[in-house]
Formats: structure tokens, C-alpha cells, sequence
């Protein structure tokens, strides 16, 4: 009897699973087909060299490299939000929270492009996250991140819709709730995803989620918050446009004059003028976080989309081997040349331009922040404080009055004959000569008998002057003298009256 263990007897470019029996990584990531009893062949790993043409590995690396330029962007506003004064950024903690999630999203593409792994445990078995610590990362952060940018989005545009629609002014309270809901659910999302799911790699060199409980523990629950986003982030829209409507029939002359009214006011005693003002105010301010939250909800339905729909492809390929058949036979009739037979795959997978279009919109968010988040006065605030570093910008000036600045000169400083100097020319203003007296018959009174002297004022500060100590009588201000201090007044706090 022949012994054929070690042998492969499926036909190329296919690979007997009995060779891999004891394989560790994810084994439901096989794409494999039975053909008899104790025999099943399965595709090579990893899956997307055979479905995919060449290019699709430089596509997936651009998207990588793509994402890694978000990161930088998203480092930049955060550090600019944390150095820079507020009146340069315009920083809000809604603002400062969102960018935190999408940099964690970057992290996911940027961790395999920095240590490029390898995908496969084996010939046919692809890493999971207990086999690849870079599949555990990089699927952790790309989830992470994904339900903060969700949960963050959700919560600026609830923010907006509640100072538009509703007039209520968000605080303190609104902001410790969107720390606890921002953070606590992301976190709660996270940790049932790889508990239940777990992640492993794949399309591309980032690790995605398992198809297994995936809908019930990732997908409903992230689509159910990005849906909860987008109404109503169009109903504050419809609002506005029924603000909008209203005030072009309002043409009373009292409401054109009055004043933007409080968050605080109620509904009723607010103008359709009055109404459309403030709502014209808020999305001027706004509309940039309008803009972002619109695109990344957009992303986060299209990669929930697209992903589960290739998870119910591939689960059905798995379940169905008939639906490959045409593929698997051309595979085998061309001697594992996945060129001549891309045509049959694209009936079994999502098409490549779909794919690499969620990549590359994912990798774009930390860019569409730097675009609607960031401001030119960041660039201007940076050079403001790095020069503010520098030897020079550290001497302080001395401050000299304007009639000082001409004893700076040669000939004026060495003249002893002037009293004063006049500031519209260099010219030395002389004593006048005295008058000579008119006729015996009438005298005039001799105003210029004596030459004028300049007295310097006590505030002149036309030469340094030493700290004098200032004395004060009341008696030359007719004010009340100084009381005497009480005894028992002397414990008290000057500023008590002052505390809070």
C-alpha cells in the first residue's frame, strides 16, 4: 500500500488542508472546497493574490502611506491645539476628541506599514491576533478609532442640534456626558468585538474583523449610531431651512433692528428674523464641523457596507463551493495562472475599485480635518513661539519719550545754550533777548525780561530717574486724616470681601 502522507493531492495551484492539520492562526479564514471524504483543498494565503490583479498590493500600500500623511496631520492640530493660545485655534473638546479617533483609525494602516508582517501563518492559514501581535494592534486601533470617529460625530452633531433646534446651551453637563459616552462605548464596543469576533488579516496588510458575530457585536451597532447621525444632523438642516423660509415672510419693521436673543429664550417669544440671525450665526461658526462629521459618517457606512457584504460573499462561497466553480476550474485547467481567470473572481469578491476606494477614504479623514479643523493664524502662532525662543526677542526695550531721542545727536549734545528742542526740526531754541522799553511816555511791562527755564515734570521720563517715595498730607487736599487703626480690627483679612 502506498503512503501518501505528505503528499498533495489536490491539483495546483491548490493545497491539501490534511499538510496543516495542527496550524495555529485563523483557521476560518481558509478558503477551502471538499472534494471527497477525508480530502479538501484550499486556496493558497493569502486569498487576495489569486482574486485581485498585482496591482492591488500597490494600491493597498498607497492607501497605507495615504494614511500615515492623516496621521501627521492629525498630530499637528493636536499639538497646535495643546501649544498654541486659544485665540489662534479656535480649540473645542468636541474638535480635540474627534481628531484623537481618527488618529487611532490611521494607527490601523500605519502599524503594518511600519513592520511590514507577514499574513500568513502558513501556506493556507492566515495570522489572527493571537498568532501576529502587529494583526492585534492594527485591527485594534482600526476598530477603535472607527467607533470613536462614529461616537464623536454622533455627538458634535447632537451638540449642533440641540443649540439650533432646541435653544439649549451646552455645558458643562453636555460635555461630561460626551467624555463618559465618547470614551465608555468605543471602549465597550472594542473589547466585545475581539472578544466575540476577533481580527485577523483579510485584504491588505491591516487586519480587519472575523466574519463570526460580527454584525451583532461591530456592524448593527456602529450602523445604528452613524444612522442616528445623519438624521439628524438633517433634521437641524431641515430646521434651518424652515428658519430660513419663514423669515422672507417676516417683513415687520420691529424685528429688523433687535438684537440676536439668547440661547435661553423661548421659541414663542423669537421672531422668524430674530430666529433665522441666530441660526445664521451658528452654522457660520459651525459649518466646518458639519462638513467633517458628514464625511466621515459617509466613510464609516461605506466600509460598514462594502465589509459586510464581502463577509456574506465569502461565507457563501464557503457554504456554496458551486458558486466558484467556473473560477476553480479555470485556476486548475491554467495551471495556477490567476491572470486568465480574474474575469470568474469578480463574481465571488467586491471589485477592486470598491475596495481600494474604502481604503482610501479611511486614510483621508486626518487630512479633511487639517483642511475644515486647522487655520492659517496655527501656522502664524507657531512662528510666533518659536521666535519668542530666540536671544533676540528676550531684550527688552527701553522706553524713552520723544524729545529724549534727539539728545542722541553730536552737536546738540555738546550745545549748553538750549532750553528745549523743538520735535519738528533739530533747531535749538534760545532764550529771547529782553525787550527794550518804549518811550518814557508809556511803559509796557516787561514779560520776556528773563530768559524762560524749562523745568523737567515729575512724569517727564526723558532720563532715568531713581525710585522716589511718593509722600501724601492731607492737608494740602483738604481730605480727612488717617484714622487710627483699631485694636481689634487687626486679625481681619483685607480681602475678605472679595472672596467667593
Amino acid at each position: 500500500m502506498v503512503n501518501l502522507t505528505g503528499v498533495n493531492l489536490c491539483p495546483p495551484p491548490f493545497v491539501d488542508s490534511n499538510l496543516y492539520l495542527h496550524s495555529k492562526g485563523y483557521l476560518e479564514g481558509r478558503l477551502c472546497q471538499k472534494v471527497a471524504d477525508d480530502l479538501k483543498c484550499c486556496l493558497p494565503c493569502p486569498m487576495t493574490d489569486w482574486i485581485y490583479p498585482d496591482s492591488f498590493n500597490s494600491m493597498t500600500v498607497a492607501a497605507n502611506w495615504i494614511a500615515a500623511v492623516s496621521a501627521i496631520c492629525c498630530v499637528y492640530l493636536l499639538a497646535s491645539w495643546a501649544a498654541l493660545p486659544v485665540d489662534k485655534t479656535n480649540r473645542h473638546y468636541l474638535s480635540v476628541c474627534l481628531t484623537i479617533g481618527v488618529l487611532l483609525m490611521n494607527l490601523g494602516f500605519v502599524i503594518p506599514l511600519a513592520a511590514r508582517p507577514d499574513q500568513c501563518y502558513d501556506k493556507i492559514t492566515p495570522h489572527s491576533m493571537s498568532t501576529s501581535k502587529v494583526c492585534g494592534a492594527s485591527g485594534s486601533f482600526l476598530l477603535l478609532g472607527g467607533w470613536c470617529g462614529v461616537m464623536w460625530a454622533f455627538l458634535r452633531s447632537l451638540s449642533l442640534h440641540l443649540q439650533i433646534c432646541w435653544q439649549v446651551l451646552v455645558g458643562r453637563s453636555f460635555m461630561i456626558f460626551a467624555q463618559a459616552a465618547g470614551w465608555g462605548i468605543p471602549l465597550l464596543g472594542i473589547t466585545l468585538a475581539l472578544v466575540f469576533s476577533g481580527v485577523s488579516f483579510r485584504f491588505g496588510s491591516t487586519c480587519h474583523l472575523n466574519h463570526k458575530n460580527s454584525l451583532a457585536d461591530v456592524w448593527i451597532p456602529l450602523l445604528i449610531f452613524a444612522g442616528a447621525t445623519v438624521i439628524i444632523t438633517f433634521a437641524t438642516f431641515g430646521y434651518c431651512v424652515k428658519v430660513y423660509l419663514a423669515s422672507l415672510y417676516d417683513n415687520s419693521a420691529s424685528t429688523e433692528g433687535s438684537s440676536l436673543p439668547a440661547y435661553t429664550s423661548s421659541v414663542r417669544t423669537v421672531s422668524p428674523r430674530q430666529a433665522y440671525r441666530r441660526v445664521k450665526r451658528v452654522i457660520a461658526l459651525q459649518w466646518r464641523g458639519i462638513a467633517i462629521v458628514l464625511i466621515i459618517i459617509a466613510d464609516v457606512i461605506f466600509f460598514s457596507v462594502i465589509f459586510v457584504f464581502q463577509d456574506n460573499v465569502v461565507q457563501s462561497v464557503t457554504n456554496d463551493p458551486s458558486m466558484a466553480k467556473d473560477w476553480v476550474t479555470c485556476l486548475i485547467g491554467a495551471g495556477g495562472d490567476k491572470n486568465q481567470c480574474l474575469k470568474y473572481a469578480g463574481s465571488i469578491v467586491v471589485n477592486e475599485a470598491t475596495v481600494t476606494a474604502v481604503l482610501l477614504l479611511l486614510g483621508l479623514n486626518g487630512i479633511w480635518l487639517m483642511f475644515l479643523l486647522g487655520r492659517i493664524s496655527m501656522f502664524t502662532g507657531w512662528y510666533e513661539l518659536f521666535t519668542s525662543f530666540l536671544p533676540s526677542s528676550r531684550r527688552q526695550k527701553e522706553f524713552v519719550s520723544v524729545d529724549a531721542r534727539h539728545d542722541t545727536k553730536k552737536e546738540l549734545r555738546n550745545s549748553r545754550s538750549y532750553e528745549m528742542l523743538s520735535r519738528d526740526s533739530s533747531v535749538v531754541v534760545t532764550p529771547l533777548s529782553p525787550v527794550k522799553s518804549p518811550s518814557p511816555g508809556r511803559r509796557t511791562p516787561d514779560y520776556f525780561g528773563q530768559a524762560a527755564r524749562y523745568n523737567v515734570p515729575v512724569r517727564s521720563f526723558s532720563s532715568p530717574r531713581g525710585p522716589q517715595t511718593a509722600s501724601w498730607d492731607h492737608q494740602e487736599t483738604f481730605a480727612r486724616p488717617e484714622r487710627p487703626e483699631r485694636t481689634d480690627r487687626q486679625d481681619m483679612n483685607p480681602l475678605g470681601m472679595n472672596r467667593i
